[in-house]
């Protein structure tokens, strides 16, 4: 009967999702409520499971709450944009160049693991170039989604919080494990998108001549106008640098590293109480709603587990699949990570896909930070050719482009991208 009920709100739950007939706030906290109470379990018993699951979850969502505004706050002051400004110019009209150039702004820009962000800083900055050299804005969009996968294994991004919060580790401990593979995947993109670059040369070749393709001095021009640096750009840099360190040391619990960090870059930068309040308001709705989308998720692993229907889902799947298979289960649904994220959303593949496989796989010895690895390296690229993502319907209104070219587009290759990642994640022993 657990068994049951635990699959029917975890079905339920993906299909509202999916269907987005309410919010995940709504679906994480409501449906599981209404589960425990067919199941039999009195209010005391739900309000016990929803106080230990909060508990689990508190560290990560107070993390993200002064993650984004930290990296919000650097954004505003232009600490990104020289970067930008710089690797434009270094391409010189060179379309391999440019492709490469756009995997070093798309990581840059990603640094506050937001995908609105990135492209609100990527595509703008780089789409008159795109346009100029007759580039196609769907190559655009291909290798900062590529660049958006490396990034979003960042402990302050959202897949990792939310394994975090699922498996009850440390998100900068599960960052740390997979930051071998994120240094191979910046090698592997420059590859993917010198490759890509040479493609496309080779289709602009084909086209018609053009009166409207610029020298390499009109395309430099503007980025080279723009060479000044923002105020106080060293000490923001060093500020940045120093938190990142801290971050990988260890040193500081993360949120409290990044509590620490957004109060010495606000004063640095906005001496005034209401500047700085005007600062904090303006990143505060992105803020609060991953922190409220990382508590909501709490009380419904909370109430998963206080009810022992977590357990009993993975023992009765555990007796159906294979046994050949369940040693083998994540990386399984690694592989299918970007597909599967067509047909779900992030909120759904980490919330009721993750805690499933990740008890399955315990019943064979497999650590859980293995699960994550495995399912969030496989999967990080397929949110940005998902029609759930609201940062890539952003994207594509800047970009001027349509859902539907993008994912023809763009899937194989994404796909065979996170492919070759979790390769290499592999061969590196992280999964």
């Amino acid at each position: 009967m657990l068994t049951i009920i635990g699959l029917g709100i975890i079905i339920a739950i993906v299909a509202l999702l999916l269907t987005e007939r309410v919010t995940p706030i709504i679906a994480l906290s409501m449906v599981p409520l209404i589960g425990a109470l067919i199941a039999g379990f009195g209010i005391g018993d739900i309000a016990g499971f929803f106080e230990t699951g909060l508990e689990d979850v508190t560290d990560v969502a107070v993390m993200f709450i002064f993650a984004i505004l930290f990296f919000g706050v650097l954004q505003d002051v232009g600490l990104f944009d020289p970067l930008i400004n710089r690797v434009v110019a270094l391409t010189r009209g060179n379309v391999i160049a440019v492709a490469m150039g756009t995997g070093v702004i798309g990581t840059v820009a990603h640094l506050d693991g937001s995908g609105a962000s990135t492209f609100l800083i990527s595509v703008p900055a780089l789409l008159p170039l795109y346009r100029r050299l007759r580039m196609s804005p769907y190559l655009l969009l291909l290798i900062v989604s590529a660049s958006i996968g490396i990034m979003n294994l960042v402990p302050w991004a959202g897949p990792i919080g939310r394994a975090a919060a699922v498996t009850n580790i440390s998100p900068t401990e599960l960052w740390r494990g997979m930051l071998p593979v994120q240094i191979a995947g910046f090698v592997i993109l420059m590859v993917f998108a010198a490759l890509l670059g040479l493609r496309e040369q080779r289709r602009i070749a084909r086209l018609p001549a053009s009166e409207d393709v610029p020298t390499s001095a009109e395309v430099i021009n503007e980025a080279e106008n723009n060479k000044a640096l923002p105020p106080k750009f060293w000490l923001n840099l060093a500020i940045a640098i120093v938190t990142i360190g801290v971050l990988a040391s260890g040193i500081l619990p993360p949120a409290y590293a990044f509590m620490i960090a957004l109060g010495v870059v606000l004063l640095v930068n906005f001496p005034k109480p209401s500047q700085q309040m005007e600062r904090i308001k303006a990143h505060a709705a992105g803020a609060l709603m991953m922190a409220s989308i990382i508590s909501a998720a709490g009380a419904f692993l909370g109430i998963l587990s206080g009810t022992g229907m977590l357990e009993s889902i993975a023992t009765d799947l555990a007796q159906v699949l294979p046994q050949s298979m369940v040693p083998y289960l994540h990386l399984v649904i690694g592989v299918f990570g970007v597909p599967l994220d067509m047909l779900t959303s992030t909120d759904a593949y980490y919330f009721a896909l993750l805690p499933v496989v990740e008890q399955v796989t315990s019943t064979q010895g497999i650590p859980p930070d293995q699960v994550v690895y495995a399912m969030a390296i496989g999967n990080n690229v397929g949110k940005m050719i998902s029609p759930f993502s609201p940062a890539m319907w952003l994207a594509l209104g800047l970009a001027g482009a349509e859902m539907g070219r993008h994912i023809r587009y763009s899937f194989f290759l994404l796909w065979l991208f996170s492919l070759v990642m979790l390769g290499f994640a592999y061969l590196l022993g992280v999964v």
